[in-house]
C-alpha cells in the first residue's frame, strides 16, 4: 500500500477472517449450499485492491478473493441500476425483462422466475436488505425485506432532515435534528440481524444491496462517509484519469461532449478541478472501505455460526463508474469504465489447488441468477439468458463466451442521457446510437483507452460487415 496512513486494526475481526477457508466437509455434502449476494452500487471494476488498485484499502474483499475466485473481465449488459438490478436478478437482458424506466418494476408473473423466488420455492430462506432499485419491492416477495435508498444518512426515532440551504450548483446542504444511522452501518445491521434470526433448520439466501458508493446527487458533499473513515486516504494524492483532459472531452459524441448532457453536468458538480478530483475521489474511496469492512463482519458472522463453509459468497457491482474519464462522471455509455464491474465468487466447492485464481472469460451480470439458483441445486429456469459461472470455475466443460449484446435506453430525453447499442467483446467494441445514427468502433487492443473510432476507417471493411451481422444476431437472441 503506497503513503497510505491506515492502521489494518481499522478491519473487522481480521484474525478470524484471515484463517483459512476450508473446502465443504463431507458431513455438509448433501446440504443445500447457503447463498450471500452482496451487491455495490457504482462500483467500477479497478476500486477494490485485488484488481489492480494500490491506493484503496479492501483486505476483506481482497482475503475473499484469495479464498475464492475473481473475474477479471465482468461487464453489465446495461450500464445503470434500475436496469441492471433487474437483469441480476431475473439473469435476463433488458430486451426481455423490460424494466427500461425508473416507474417499471417486475411484476409478480415475471418474479416467479427470479432467483429469490426460485430459491424459496425450493425450500430456502429468503432476505433481502438495502437498495432494491427495481421499483416497489413486495414484502411478500421474500421471508425478511429491509429496502431503503437515497441517502447515506438516516433519520432515526422521529429525527428530521433539515435543508440548511443550497450551493452554487443548486445541491443541498442538509442536517439531521436527532439520532442518525449510515446506511452502510444500516445495510450491515440488517443482515447481521437476518443471519441471527434465521430458521436453523433451512438453507438461506441473504442479498446485500448496499447503497454505497453511490452518490447522493441532489446534495452538497456527494459521498457521505462516515466521520471515522476520515482518516482515510489523507495523506495521499490519488492519480487523475489520462483521459481526463478537455482534448479527450471532445473527442466524444457531440450529443455527450455538450453541456446538457448529464454526465456533464455531474462531473462539474464532482470532478471540475484539481482540488473537487481529491476530495471526491478520496470520499468515493472512503466509501468503498466502509463496505469492505461491512463484508468482513458479515463473513466473521458466517464464521461465528459456522456456515462460511458451506455458503456462496459473491461480491459484484451494479454497474461501473466515470471518474473524471473523458472529464464526465456517473455511468450510462457502453465504454469500459462505465460497463466493467469487480467480480468476486467463494464457493466451498472449490478446490484448495484453484483458490485465488484469476479467469479472463467474459462474465455478465445476467450470470449472477443462474449461478445461485444452480448452486442452490434447483433448475435454471428457461427464461434466464445467462450461464452458470460454476462452470467455468469448477472445471466443467462449458461454452466460452466471445462477445455479448450492450443495450441502454434513453432517460428522460436523448440530450439528458442517449440511447445506445452494442456489440462488446474483449477484443473490440461496436457502438451504435440509434436516434442519432452515430457508429463508433474501438480496437481495444490497440486503443484500450478508447480514444481512437476507427469507424470512419473501416465502415466498408469486410471486417466492420461482420461485426454488423454479430450485432444484429445478439440484439435478436437478447429478445
Amino acid at each position: 500500500m503506497k503513503n497510505l496512513n491506515i492502521s489494518l486494526g481499522v478491519s473487522v475481526g481480521l484474525g478470524l477472517f484471515y484463517s483459512p477457508f476450508s473446502s465443504l466437509s463431507a458431513k455438509d455434502q448433501d446440504k443445500k449450499m447457503n447463498i450471500v449476494f452482496l451487491l455495490a452500487d457504482d462500483l467500477r471494476w479497478n476500486s477494490i485492491g485485488c484488481f489492480g488498485n494500490d491506493v484503496v484499502h479492501t483486505p476483506n474483499l481482497d482475503r475473499l478473493a484469495e479464498a475464492g475466485v475473481k473475474f477479471e473481465n465482468t461487464y453489465v449488459t446495461t450500464p445503470i441500476s434500475m436496469v441492471s438490478r433487474a437483469s441480476i436478478l431475473t439473469g435476463q437482458y433488458m430486451s426481455r425483462h423490460g424494466i427500461n424506466r425508473f416507474s417499471k418494476e417486475i411484476n409478480e408473473g415475471s418474479f416467479a422466475d427470479t432467483y429469490p423466488s426460485v430459491l424459496r420455492r425450493n425450500g430456502y430462506y429468503t432476505g433481502f436488505v438495502g437498495k432494491y432499485g427495481v421499483g416497489r419491492i413486495r414484502e411478500d416477495d421474500f421471508d425478511y425485506v429491509n429496502s431503503y435508498e437515497g441517502l447515506h444518512w438516516m433519520p432515526l426515532n422521529g429525527a428530521r432532515i433539515n435543508v440548511l440551504g443550497k450551493d452554487e450548483n443548486g445541491l443541498l446542504y442538509t442536517k439531521i435534528q436527532g439520532d442518525s444511522i449510515h446506511v452502510t452501518d444500516k445495510n450491515l445491521n440488517d443482515a447481521i440481524n437476518f443471519l441471527e434470526n434465521r430458521p436453523t433448520d433451512k438453507p438461506f439466501c441473504l442479498s446485500v444491496s448496499f447503497f454505497a458508493t453511490h452518490a447522493q446527487d441532489n446534495h452538497h458533499d456527494q459521498y457521505r462517509y462516515k466521520p471515522s473513515s476520515e482518516k482515510y486516504y489523507q495523506d495521499i494524492e490519488i492519480p487523475m484519469p489520462v483521459t481526463s483532459t478537455p482534448q479527450h472531452y471532445y473527442s466524444l459524441p457531440p450529443f455527450i461532449a455538450n453541456e446538457k448532457c448529464e454526465s456533464r453536468v455531474r462531473w462539474h458538480w464532482r470532478f471540475d478541478s484539481p482540488e473537487k478530483y481529491q476530495k471526491y475521489m478520496k470520499a468515493y474511496y472512503r466509501m468503498v472501505t466502509e463496505i469492505d469492512l461491512a463484508v468482513g463482519e458479515i463473513i466473521e458472522k458466517l464464521k461465528e455460526q459456522g456456515e462460511l463453509d458451506n455458503t456462496l459468497i459473491i461480491f459484484t457491482g451494479d454497474n461501473g463508474y466515470f471518474q473524471s474519464d473523458f472529464q464526465i462522471a456517473d455511468k450510462w455509455y457502453a465504454y469500459e469504465q462505465s460497463i466493467r464491474v469487480p467480480l468476486i465468487v467463494f464457493d466451498p466447492r472449490i478446490p484448495a489447488g484453484r483458490r485465488g485464481v484469476s479467469y479472463e472469460e467474459i462474465a455478465l451480470n445476467i450470470d449472477i441468477a443462474p449461478t445461485l439458483v444452480s448452486a442452490s441445486g434447483s433448475p435454471v429456469p428457461n427464461v434466464m439468458q445467462g450461464e452458470d459461472l460454476s462452470t467455468i470455475y469448477l472445471k466443467k466443460k462449458h461454452p466460452r463466451r466471445d462477445d455479448f449484446f450492450f443495450e441502454h435506453p434513453f432517460i428522460n430525453n436523448e440530450e439528458f442521457i442517449p440511447s445506445s447499442q452494442a456489440v462488446i467483446s474483449i477484443q473490440e467494441k461496436y457502438i451504435l446510437y440509434p436516434h442519432y445514427g452515430f457508429q463508433q468502433y474501438f480496437d481495444l487492443r490497440k486503443d484500450p483507452l478508447e480514444t481512437d473510432n476507427a469507424f470512419l476507417r473501416l465502415k466498408d471493411s469486410r471486417k466492420m460487415k461482420k461485426l454488423k451481422k454479430r450485432f444484429q444476431e445478439l440484439k435478436t437472441m437478447a429478445k
